[in-house]
């Protein structure tokens, strides 16, 4: 059966918006080719660069022609959508009679108000909607799901443009922004998440470009005593060095069989929160466990050997972390936080005192070593306070198997303010489905999401402890 002259339009605006998506990646693409080039130095570009570039302007100049062709159907249907409207508006018109008292046009009085989203917590809490619309409109260009996919991607311009605005400038492909309500469920499912990364100190994205770059000062100026007046005083040319941070992309995928998109119940809880964890996972693993750049790579160590270890050792080399802190940062920063893995929080927990710290930083009572937030729980925020006034962040990303026995873990002594996180702060999430697996009848659902760290912009400001002391913990 055919649609509305408003299902219609929406089909044609869906239509328009790809081929618009098109053309801005063929315009990205080759701003990279250029600016990679240009990065290099090369005053030309590679014949398979030239090649490229040519099918992009191509492509570029296809898409351009398709999207005149669009705005021509999309004129005509918005002009016939005029007219039916016009020819309603004079079905409902009536004349009054001489003796007809006039009665208020009750439904034609305008009020001001805010229109329900789409796709909203109440009516579809685990987003099985959104999921299903997503699949249905890529497997079988369904117009219902195309017009309210269409239109919530509407209210995400209106409400949070600029995000959309940098997400398609920081990547090379573009998805559908996933209701933000649904973002915030994969706290409760089973997964180490971002507890880390979200202690971090957060920054929002640039607007474009794959990289972040930060001038850092690595020749400072100097000072001096004058020997005598009018002699020359010290001078010290300052020099900055660059210190670029790639932008990366935390993804996962799950393959939805066909059966389960047109008769599954339930469906969205294995997909979306499972997705939604997987991403969060990778990203904070990424932040501590990453070759060179990764939390565990830049701190600096402090061996803890022992095979007997107790809290009351431990805690020594957790404040001579904290004070490679201080002496690398200064007046620049100081420690904060403690990150651990649950079995060593509990494992320090467990722990027995006879004698207490000479100095408690944190108003404690002088019978305990630290306290512990009752309210917290895994990924919620700090555990609790150590007598140094470091919060501790558990966070059970931080791999188990190290050491030459591989079952020791590490802890890390950072300050807050240079671990640096920059994400998409409104809404973490896009979500796109890729080409069916037609032989297996299943559609590919990709959840993905932009970012980038650095804990590098001062030598040794990060610290761990890391040795035999932390073995597997005995209870």
């Amino acid at each position: 059966m055919p649609g509305t002259i408003d299902d219609l339009i929406a089909s044609i605006e869906v239509e328009k918006e790809a081929a618009e998506k098109r053309l801005k990646k063929c315009g990205a693409e080759v701003t990279l080719i250029l600016n990679k080039a240009q990065e290099e130095g090369r005053s030309a570009l590679t014949v398979d660069e030239d090649e490229r570039v040519t099918e992009l302007f191509l492509a570029r100049d296809q898409a351009r022609s398709d999207i005149d062709g669009i705005d021509g159907k999309l004129a005509n249907a918005n002009k016939i959508k005029a007219e039916e409207m016009e020819r309603d508006a004079q079905q409902k018109q009536s004349r009054a009679t001489a003796t007809e008292k006039r009665k208020p046009s009750y439904d034609q009085v305008a009020r001001v108000g805010q229109e329900e989203r789409t796709y909203r917590k109440d009516m579809d809490p685990f987003g099985k909607t959104f999921l299903m619309d997503v699949s249905r409109q890529f497997l079988y260009q369904d117009v219902e799901a195309s017009h309210r996919l269409a239109q919530h991607m509407r209210e995400e311009r209106v409400e949070r443009a600029e995000y959309l605005q940098r997400a398609v400038g920081t990547g090379a492909f573009s998805g559908l922004t996933v209701p933000q309500y649904l973002t915030d469920m994969y706290a409760p499912a089973t997964a180490n998440l971002r507890p880390f990364a979200d202690a971090c100190n957060g920054h929002p994205l640039p607007e474009a470009g794959m990289s972040v770059n930060i001038s850092r000062i690595t020749t400072a100026s100097s000072a001096a005593l004058q020997a005598a007046e009018n002699d020359a005083v010290a001078e010290q040319n300052m020099d900055d060095t660059l210190l670029t941070v790639p932008v990366q992309t935390a993804a996962g995928q799950q393959t939805v069989s066909r059966q389960a998109i047109d008769r599954g119940t339930g469906i969205e809880d294995v997909t979306l929160q499972d997705l939604f964890n997987r991403v969060a996972t990778v990203l904070d693993s990424t932040l501590i466990n990453q070759a060179t750049t990764g939390l565990s790579a830049v701190a600096q160590a402090t061996a803890y050997t022992d095979a007997s270890p107790t809290g009351a050792e431990l805690y020594p080399k957790i404040l001579g972390a904290a004070a490679g802190v201080e002496a690398a940062l200064l007046a620049m920063g100081r420690p904060s936080h403690a990150v651990m893995h649950s079995r060593r929080w509990y494992w320090l927990s467990s722990q027995m005192a006879a004698v207490w710290p000479m100095i408690n930083w944190s108003n404690l009572p002088v019978q305990a070593s630290g306290t512990a937030d009752a309210s917290s729980s895994y990924n919620s925020g700090p555990r609790g306070v150590l007598p140094c006034g470091l919060e501790v962040i558990v966070d059970n990303n931080i791999p188990t198997g190290l050491g030459a026995g591989t079952n020791e873990d590490e802890l890390y002594v950072v300050p807050k303010d240079e671990c640096h996180l920059w994400e998409d702060a409104n809404a973490p999430m896009f979500i796109r489905a890729e080409q069916a697996k037609a032989a297996n009848l299943g559609v590919l659902l990709v959840a993905y999401s932009y970012f980038a760290y650095t804990f590098g912009r001062y030598t040794n400001g990060m610290q761990k402890v890391g040795g035999t002391g932390l073995v597997t913990p005995a209870f």
